[in-house]
């Protein structure tokens, strides 16, 4: 390369890189989740995902096969697994009592996975884990079908608003890629899940352990023409609620750097906004138009769902921290007293009269526990007279704040419908919580449906309880 050539070649990579960064930025993100049963092969299925989409290094390759050997249930083979269970005890239990977060990308799209527990005594981390999913990754081992802790998590995966499911039929290979035994699980599950609304099941034959149906087709399973796991995640619709939802952004500081200028900083949670929009402060009720859509790289002509910008409004209106900005024509709930399903995670029982933290947007107030309406059972979606919830349970409560706060009905909006209840003195997340629909508003409870359309204010998705 002579000299007058070298700066050539520097200009085209770096304009190589700026376009990869653009591409890579600019893709779309779906979060999912695995869950079901113990053992049916959760964390080797997202080990397979990472090993075959070459999200993998060298070193952790290295570093992969040495602990297959001390921890591994593979044999002399590398246990996918061990890439998501990160804690000791996971690694000596062979099993997953942390949600675990990984993070892949492909050509088309990136996503975030998490790993859940199967175990019962870790529902509220299987809880956690669903809280911000677009899809649901079921698994059932070939060999068992469905059992007791499938259903359990598709009915929880339901009440926590996720609307597709991926039904993946694991150990295919050990069971001779049946056709049979796949259309009888199918079935099985199409009957049970009948009730649940979910708005699609897919149903995927797969062996997580040898990588079929996964990423690379199956040869072995000959009659099934439905396409790999990836391939589904890569080409399902992503985030489809919040981007119909009305415009929600709640105020996360007033930046005003001089006397010149005032906006009001936020993510936007739902819908879109643009110049000229009616909006509504809320709860104040104060009205205004946006005039300016302010970013760091400049103005904008339109923003939507999951952007973080600046509003400036046309009149000087006092909003701060914790009010939301809302299209004028589609009000949010103002109230300072709701009923929630919360999903209890804290040791310590809770009994009415309790006094907590609510986390609701970027609001903090304080919270009463006027009374337990019921407790569900996550079995069966059916309500129980409850007077103390204890951890992992899921119920039904009643709640009063020391101020009114903007709400939308969780079935509504999923941003703005959720909440965190805080312990005052540990400042532990005790629960997440799901804004029900006021009674007038709900439709009627069927025992067979907890989902979002079909029972009070059930449910969407918890979005990003935890970022207080």
């Amino acid at each position: 390369m002579t000299l007058h050539q070298a700066p050539t070649a520097f200009a085209d990579r770096a304009s190589g890189y700026a376009a990869f960064l653009t591409a890579h930025r600019n893709k779309a993100v779906l979060r999912f989740i695995a869950c079901g049963s113990v053992d049916d092969g959760k964390s080797t299925l997202i080990g397979r995902l990472l090993h075959d989409t070459k999200q993998i290094f060298d070193d952790q390759i290295s570093a992969l096969q040495r602990d297959s050997r001390r921890h591994g249930t593979q044999g002399q083979e590398m246990d996918l697994a061990l890439l998501v269970d990160g804690l000791q005890a996971e690694r000596e239990q062979g099993i997953t009592i942390d949600v675990a977060y990984r993070f892949f990308s492909t050509e088309k799209r990136s996503f975030i996975v998490a790993d859940t527990p199967g175990h019962e005594q870790y529902t509220r981390n299987m809880a956690t884990g669903a809280s911000t999913a677009d899809v649901a990754v079921i698994l059932v081992d070939a060999r068992q079908g469905l059992t007791r802790q499938t259903r359990r998590h598709a009915l929880l995966v339901s009440m926590l608003g996720i609307r597709r499911v991926v039904l993946a039929v694991n150990k295919m290979d050990l069971v001779g890629w049946s056709q049979d035994k796949f259309d009888a699980i199918l079935s099985g599950f199409t009957d049970f899940a009948g009730g649940l609304n979910f708005a699609e099941v897919k149903a995927i034959p797969l062996s997580a352990k040898n990588g079929d149906n996964v990423v690379d087709p199956a040869i072995a399973a000959t009659w099934y023409t439905g396409g790999t796991l990836l391939d589904y995640l890569e080409t399902v619709p992503v985030r489809e609620e919040a981007l119909n939802a009305p415009f929600r952004m709640a105020v996360q500081w007033v930046n005003r750097p001089n006397s010149e200028f005032r906006g009001y900083s936020g993510r936007i949670a739902s819908g879109r906004v643009r110049p000229g929009d009616a909006v509504t402060i809320q709860p104040s009720g104060r009205t205004s138009t946006v005039a300016r859509i302010y970013t760091a790289d400049g103005d904008l002509a339109e923003a939507g769902e999951d952007e973080s910008v600046t509003l400036v409004l046309a009149h000087q209106i006092d909003a701060s921290r914790g009010q939301v900005i809302a299209a004028s024509g589609s009000p949010m709930r103002v109230t300072e007293q709701f009923d929630a399903r919360l999903f209890w995670a804290a040791e310590t029982e809770l009994a009415p009269g309790a006094s907590l933290l609510a986390k609701i947007g970027t609001a903090t107030v304080s919270a009463t526990v006027e009374r337990i309406v019921s407790r569900i059972d996550p079995e069966t979606g059916r309500p129980g007279p409850a007077e103390r919830l204890s951890a992992n349970d899921i119920a039904d409560v009643s709640l009063r704040l020391d101020r009114p706060v903007a709400v939308d009905a969780y079935a509504a909006n999923r941003e703005t419908g959720s909440l965190i209840l805080i312990d005052r003195e540990t400042t532990d997340t005790a629960a997440l919580g799901l804004v029900l629909a006021p009674q007038a508003e709900a439709s009627p409870v069927t025992t067979a449906a907890p989902a979002a359309e079909k029972a009070p204010g059930l449910l969407g998705r918890l979005s990003r309880l935890f970022g207080r």
